[in-house]
């Protein structure tokens, strides 16, 4: 089986499971016990928080480690939100956010916060315009995303952040798509809060961080614990965490000629696409906010997930959307977002490259899906067939 799924999750990294194998057996002590085995663990815990931290250019005491983007996600909002509560109590976001957001604020609407949602243009940028028109003096979080994991449409982050201020409220980025891929340490000087993951950059799954800018008040969800300054409970995931900035610095240091990469096996794929479908052809992309190793589409007449299906039977793994939502009978959160219609929504699906992949694998893939469409419109009675 060939992955075109790498925005779901990746494989380990051989060097981060080796570290991941050696801290484990060796350095497994828990951080908050105060004899010498713990303290080698709290002390590498340390160094590792230190050097992610350098790579977001953050501040290494206000950088937290989770256990998944999701976790991170939730507990970042909802505790934000809850140490500014006093200020106001609406929150904007964009409507195309990752489930665990969207879990998160409806949480916070059950204790008496005010959602609006923000749909995104054509483009799959943020509709900035509406943005403005939300935010109120009483909104004290927006959220979004630093690209959405199902299109690859990277946001503005200054110009959010400048929007923000102007309402005195916290920006939270959710950069799991995009640390690792894009110098994240680029929009930490505008963000208020910002997570990330492992699992997305060849790291263990089970690991993440937020990140929280000092000065910017948050307010535990659960009083009284102990690890990562009470941010959230449980022993601390320390062979996780070093396997995590394992392989963040090698994502870090190969990622510009990872994107060159895949911006040339971008166009391969889509290139027989476009000659053979035509306008039945539809790529969700921005023209230059773009992640490359990501391409959301859809081919009239056929329906994603019998496409996804089709493709496992030949052997090449994609998807229909974000992983967290996949088997909900709803559409992808982005068709949701850009207002594209029912029918056509359906028709979506994502394909995303990953370190490894080959110009072989990519174009067995465009054969195997010029070759599904073939045999799908074949099946179909004659008065149903688009004709370009």
């Amino acid at each position: 089986m060939i992955n075109f799924d790498h925005s779901a999750t990746t494989p380990l990294d051989r060097k981060a499971a080796d570290v991941y194998e050696t801290v484990a057996t060796t350095l497994y002590g828990n951080t908050n016990s105060l004899h010498d085995i713990g303290g080698k663990a709290s002390r590498l815990l340390e160094r590792s928080r230190v050097r992610l931290a350098e790579q977001l250019d953050v501040a290494p005491h206000r950088l937290y480690f989770t256990a998944s983007g999701t976790e991170s996600n939730l507990l970042a909002i909802t505790q934000l939100a809850l140490g500014q509560k006093e200020r106001g109590m609406h929150i904007v976001m964009s409507r195309g956010e990752h489930p665990s957001v969207d879990s998160a604020v409806a949480f916070l609407e059950t204790i008496g916060f005010r959602v609006t949602s923000i749909p995104l243009q054509r483009n799959g940028i943020v509709d900035l315009d509406a943005l403005k028109r939300a935010m109120t003096d009483e909104t004290t979080v927006l959220i979004v995303q630093h690209a959405n994991p199902e299109i690859g449409v990277i946001q503005p982050i200054e110009q959010l952040s400048y929007l923000a201020k102007q309402y005195g409220a916290a920006l939270l980025v959710d950069a799991v798509q995009t640390f690792g891929e894009l110098d994240v340490s680029d929009i930490t000087p505008y963000v208020d809060a910002l997570t990330i993951a492992s699992h997305k950059i060849y790291g263990p799954k089970g690991v993440a961080a937020a990140y929280i800018r000092p000065r910017v008040r948050w307010s535990p969800l659960f009083p009284g614990l102990t690890h990562e300054s009470g941010f959230r409970g449980g022993t601390v995931n320390v062979p996780g965490i070093v396997s995590f900035v394992t392989a963040s610095t090698e994502a870090l240091r190969t990622r510009i000629e990872r994107q060159e990469r895949y911006k040339r096996l971008r166009e391969r794929l889509l290139q027989p696409l476009r000659k053979t479908f035509g306008e039945r052809l539809t790529v969700y992309e921005h023209p230059t906010e773009q992640l490359p190793h990501i391409i959301g589409f859809g081919i009239y007449p056929i329906e994603g997930q019998l496409l996804m299906l089709r493709l496992n039977e030949k052997g090449y793994a994609i998807s229909t959307g974000s992983a967290c939502q996949v088997g909900m009978q709803v559409a992808s959160k982005a068709m949701y977002a850009l207002g594209v219609s029912e029918d056509r929504a359906k028709e979506f699906v994502r394909v995303s490259f990953g370190r490894d992949t080959t110009e072989e694998e990519i174009d067995g893939l465009a054969q195997a899906i010029i070759d599904s469409l073939r045999d799908h419109t074949a099946r179909m009675p004659k008065q149903e067939v688009f004709h370009s």
